[in-house]
């Protein structure tokens, strides 16, 4: 599979909605926590495998705006699954290549979540080789009214989209290229909606604790098959 991949042609910039953490448990009759946790070494595996492939910039949507609505001890049990895994990766971040980033109101989680990530973020802002980003406390729709918030507070009346993008988590980040949302959902459930004008989607049945490199690549194949036009019109050979 890996010499099917054009690679003059990968994806700049991939976005992950991890979906169907949940289900994954449910249908092997394990606590939803027991998804969550696979969806980590999930995240692992794939964050592995962009980086091996050449990919720059993945994007990862762990936690929603609209994720709260859950019952406490699972909103606890994502938190505690975070906090674990960058407490055991923290050598390898900081004194690796890799950045480190989030987008959302990381101010709202747990403290000690909430300094380790901005601990981390600051130690790792200088790297470009690779990039993580990841979506806590996350929502489009909240972000756009955050930059709306801010042009307004700078005096700005007429507003382009330049400057939306300039008052975005993501300003200093190409736009996703592919968006891929597991478990077979065919919704971006507000994520990254302003970025995602031109992103291709793609939506594999499979649930997210199941996804490892063999899929990556078929995501990234299934990309290359189509034809960004980016609304002009298809370039007729010969002509």
């Amino acid at each position: 599979m890996y010499k099917k991949i054009d690679m003059q042609n990968l994806p700049v910039h991939i976005g992950i909605i991890m979906d169907g953490n949940g289900r994954w448990a449910k249908k092997r009759l394990l606590p939803r926590l027991a998804g969550h946790k696979a969806g980590v070494d999930a995240l692992k595996r794939v964050t592995e495998a962009a980086q091996k492939l050449g990919i720059k910039v993945i994007s990862y949507f762990a936690f929603s705006t609209e994720n709260w609505k859950r019952s406490k001890q699972e909103v606890d049990g994502i938190f505690d699954l975070v906090l674990k895994n960058l407490k055991e990766n923290y050598d390898r971040f900081v004194n690796g290549k890799t950045k480190i980033m989030t987008m959302g109101d990381i101010s709202k989680l747990p403290k000690e979540l909430y300094e380790l990530l901005l601990d981390i973020t600051e130690k790792t802002k200088n790297n470009t080789e690779f990039i993580v980003n990841i979506a806590l406390n996350y929502g489009s729709r909240s972000e756009l009214a955050r930059a709306f918030t801010n042009l307004a507070k700078k005096g700005k009346t007429t507003i382009s989209e330049e400057d939306i993008k300039s008052e975005l988590y993501t300003h200093d980040l190409p736009d996703p290229d592919l968006i891929i949302r597991t478990s077979g959902e065919m919704r971006l459930s507000n994520f990254m909606l302003f970025q995602s004008a031109y992103s291709e989607l793609y939506f594999p049945k499979i649930h997210w604790p199941d996804f490892d490199e063999k899929q990556l690549k078929k995501a990234i194949i299934e990309y290359q098959s189509r034809e960004r036009r980016f609304g002009n019109v298809k370039q007729e050979k010969n002509q």
